[in-house]
């Protein structure tokens, strides 16, 4: 490897690396997302479905983890499926990345912009226009930090996830001290029965769940940054998808207990609001409004890390072009890469503009993604079954290194399935006709290392 195609080893620790897994997954923002869907779905077995989806995409991460050991790359899941599967699955792989985290430069600069209005220009909130030039100024303040270095960039995370969680903490122990004697929906050991459910409600709940825990791999794709570059990775993403599981749970719970089914459904996405507005005075409770704000920024921090460090690695394999692998002489970060996501962002900012309400910005952007994320992080439990195969020693081995991510990616898959059906022709020609967009680049990248080849 040239020295140019490095980046800034030992740069981060394993606490770090949690704070950044925690961020990618944006707890308030994904709670904000998801809560009020998933109540009207499946009632008071919400928590159950979060641990128990939660347990499924533990299998996904233990792959993660294992493969990080065997091979230690900034492209994480593209780099592994490349080795595994070939280069041309893989490059698919690095393609549903780089398209679901281009999306979600609109999905998650949305509510930034939403949260900053309702604190500055409440009025406002809903005028798509204005809604995305504040995203727009968001994006690129994101984008200035990424680019002068990693180390800034999880200084800020460590500020903007502190921040979110505190605050998160806060709402989930006023909620269970308030009402624990006095509860809405009465608590029952019961919420968390594997049991009580039906095929098709397990099915239905886990469509709302799966997307709150995409994100914590970017752990992996700062591996090349990170400490102790095969083991503290794995750390990283272990211990963030353990606390947002725990947090999801909790504040899931919490939700059942403070909001009667009226009111979680009035809330829709502003339900963290809702329930702070229940358990602490105003202006107290507005600091909600924060947590939202602090999640969504950090997420879209992390989504342009995972996006650019890919796409590095990408550009260093000659999969794509050698540009994006250029690191600026001082940062040792992917520039071509950032300037990349950032113009693209501004792009799909401005297209989002025309759309007639914000709410359905965020509801198309989160569901095509949805299909995305299950495409990648399905190859990616597939590729470790694969690798792992023949390679175990014991029963634990086999448990954690083939049959669970095994189980974990059929299960994704299915899920996938499940939802085509359910959403509308936009989403699914944006989230479908994302992936197969990328045979476009691959052919385009085919056709030129061919005549490269060709050259005497």
């Amino acid at each position: 490897m040239k020295n140019e195609h490095k980046l800034a080893a030992n740069s981060i620790g394993v606490v770090e690396s949690i704070v950044m897994g925690t961020a990618g997954a944006a707890p308030a923002f994904s709670i904000s997302a998801v809560a009020a869907t998933l109540i009207a779905s499946v009632n008071t077995l919400a928590p159950a479905s979060i641990l128990y989806c939660g347990i499924i995409m533990f299998g996904i991460t233990l792959a993660f983890i294992h493969l990080n050991k065997a091979h230690v790359n900034a492209g994480a899941s593209y780099s592994w499926v490349s080795q595994i599967f070939g280069r041309q699955l893989g490059f698919f792989v690095g393609w549903a990345l780089l398209v679901s985290s281009a999306l979600f430069m609109v999905a998650g600069s949305i509510p930034s912009a939403t949260a900053t209005l309702l604190l500055i220009a409440p009025e406002s909130v809903n005028n798509p226009g204005w809604v995305t030039f504040i995203a727009a100024l968001w994006l690129t303040f994101i984008s200035a930090v990424t680019l002068k270095g990693i180390k800034p960039t999880s200084y800020l995370q460590l500020i903007l996830t502190g921040i979110e969680v505190i605050i998160l903490l806060a709402i989930i122990v006023g909620g269970i001290f308030q009402y624990h004697q006095q509860s809405i929906h009465k608590f029952s050991l019961s919420w968390l029965s594997l049991t009580r459910f039906t095929p098709s409600e397990f099915a239905i709940g886990a469509l709302s769940s799966i997307f709150l825990y995409w994100g914590w791999d970017v752990t992996l794709n700062l591996n090349e940054e990170t400490k102790n570059t095969t083991t503290g990775p794995g750390w990283g993403a272990f211990g963030s998808v353990l606390f947002i599981i725990l947090i999801f749970v909790s504040f899931i719970t919490v939700t059942m207990l403070v909001l009667s089914d009226d009111e979680i459904q009035q809330a829709g996405t502003n339900i963290i609001f809702a329930i702070a507005d229940k358990l602490f005075p105003r202006p107290w409770s507005y600091l909600a409004i924060l947590s939202i704000l602090m999640s969504a920024v950090g997420t879209i921090e992390t989504t342009i890390v995972q996006f650019t460090r890919t796409l590095f690695a990408q550009g260093r394999d000659g999969i794509v072009n050698p540009c994006y692998a250029k690191l600026h002489s001082t940062w040792y970060t992917p520039w071509v890469a950032i300037l990349f996501i950032w113009g693209f962002g501004l792009i799909f900012l401005f297209l989002s503009s025309f759309f007639s309400s914000v709410n359905l910005i965020i509801k198309d952007s989160i569901n095509s993604i949805g299909l995305q994320v299950a495409f990648y992080y399905s190859l990616t439990g597939f590729a470790c079954a694969w690798y792992y195969r023949s390679l175990w020693r014991n029963l634990t081995e086999l448990l954690s290194y083939v049959l669970w991510p095994l189980f974990s990616s059929t299960f994704l898959i299915f899920i996938a399935i499940l939802s085509i059906p359910t959403f509308d022709l936009i989403t699914n020609l944006i989230g479908i006709g994302g992936l197969i967009l990328g045979v476009v680049p691959f052919t385009w990248n085919l056709q030129t290392t061919w005549k490269k080849q060709a050259k005497p």
